[in-house]
């Protein structure tokens, strides 16, 4: 083992999944010395390694909604349901969910919806600045998003919805079945099945993996440094109260220590247990998503629009050679353990709704943690403990959509050298 060496920049990035790059990019941007530091060999190796592949500003009503609690207890003893519980001697789970409760409340369930739209309309804009800018090719589609109804009452609950998306600034545009077929000809079989849509042309979607790497390889171009294989250790308080002095790494080469004038926690589902023995309470919980991959072999019967399939819970994007299915979420802890039972009913419903959309038989099946907080909204700011340790960590589903836009807000308030206190 070597003995510890010890580096100065002006910010560390702790996790390298998009939230983390996004955020290293913009704090480059800004003429700041970063170091991002990564346990696995790459970026975006785990929760933005194959979600569903939507920029969704439109998928932004949380699933803490007044509907929830009766739909969680109708799924509580499927195994196939779109949410699955797995109870735990957890103190952790069982707070989480009882905030879920909470916050399924049609008065806080509104307001977190307009924060999400806020956030996640700013992030596509963002994102799209940094397409431009940089010329990071990810299978990017931007041919909007079709959210499908097959229950009226759904479709019903979803029109309230989108009227509160408009206000704010999410042109969520209500349309017919016909104009399903229209925008999205691979339902033209199955039309009978829907009974009405919601549709955001500004929505987009691609490949979170590709678009990541691909700006990893920017920042590095950049001068930000990655620390690959490497876990951190602990951070070490200063000679002055409430400030991280300096992060503590295991890393293949020896342990090491980073000093930094400001950390940023980006650890996705392990955010929480990371900060928890420094004083830093967050209310994540992992909510393990699988998604399945299909080869379209060119297929001119898969569907080429981003779908949501909102009964169902699921997500398609198509990636251009492949078509990307994604969704549920089962509260069982920090397993990554693959349930095939939940990878084959994902694709019957593919099957069933799309039969000739790709080689089925060829599907990849992969699961992965998302950090979800009970009211879908991340934490973007400064802990209370530590006035130089920032949050940027809970995106839940929608890491990929609020990226950019909460990268460009932590170096906003890392620049400013203020920002709110969120825990």
């Amino acid at each position: 083992m070597s003995s510890k060496q010890t580096e100065d920049f002006d910010v560390i990035v702790l996790g390298a999944g998009v939230v983390g790059v996004c955020t290293a990019y913009w704090l480059a941007r800004d003429g700041r010395s970063v170091c991002v530091v990564e346990r696995q060999p790459e970026a975006a190796l785990e929760t933005s390694f194959a979600n569903g592949g939507q920029i969704s500003v439109s998928h932004a009503e949380p699933w803490a909604n007044p509907s929830a609690p009766l739909k969680v207890l109708k799924w509580l003893f499927d195994r196939e349901a779109p949410l699955l519980f797995r109870p735990r001697l957890d103190l952790h789970q069982w707070l989480w969910i009882a905030q879920f409760l909470v916050d399924c409340l049609p008065s806080r369930a509104d307001r977190h919806t307009t924060e999400i739209v806020k956030l996640a309309s700013e992030s596509r804009t963002r994102l799209q600045e940094i397409r431009a800018r940089e010329n990071i090719r990810y299978d990017e589609r931007t041919k909007g998003i079709l959210h499908f109804y097959r229950d009226q009452h759904e479709f019903e609950s979803a029109v309230r919805v989108a009227d509160l998306m408009r206000k704010h600034g999410c042109e969520r545009r209500v349309v017919d079945a016909d104009e399903v077929v229209k925008i999205e000809p691979a339902f033209e079989e199955n039309r009978h099945l829907i009974v009405g849509a919601t549709y955001t042309a500004e929505d987009e979607s691609g490949d979170a993996k590709k678009f990541t790497q691909g700006l990893a390889a920017v920042c590095e171009r950049m001068g930000v440094q990655f620390l690959y294989g490497s876990e951190v250790v602990a951070l070490l308080p200063g000679e002055k109260e409430g400030v991280v002095q300096s992060v503590e790494l295991r890393t293949p080469e020896g342990y090491r220590c980073l000093r930094a004038r400001d950390v940023v926690v980006s650890m996705g589902s392990y955010s929480a247990p990371f900060l928890r023995p420094y004083g830093v309470s967050l209310n994540i919980y992992p909510a393990k998503g699988y998604s399945v991959t299909i080869p379209t072999n060119g297929s001119n019967i898969a569907p080429v629009t981003s779908l949501t399939d909102d009964e169902k819970k699921l997500v398609y994007s198509n990636l251009g050679d492949r078509l990307r299915i994604a969704g549920t979420a089962e509260l069982s802890g920090y397993t990554r353990h693959l349930d095939f039972a939940r990878c084959r009913a994902i694709l019957k419903q593919v099957q069933a709704l799309f039969p000739r959309a790709g080689r089925f038989e060829a599907a990849q099946f992969w699961t992965g943690l998302r950090p979800a907080t009970p009211s879908n909204l991340p934490y973007v700011g400064r802990t209370r403990r530590f006035r130089n340790l920032w949050l940027n960590t809970g995106h839940g589903t929608l890491g990929w959509t609020m990226s950019a836009g909460s990268g460009r807000r932590i170096a906003d308030m890392i620049g400013a050298g203020e920002g709110a206190v969120v825990a």
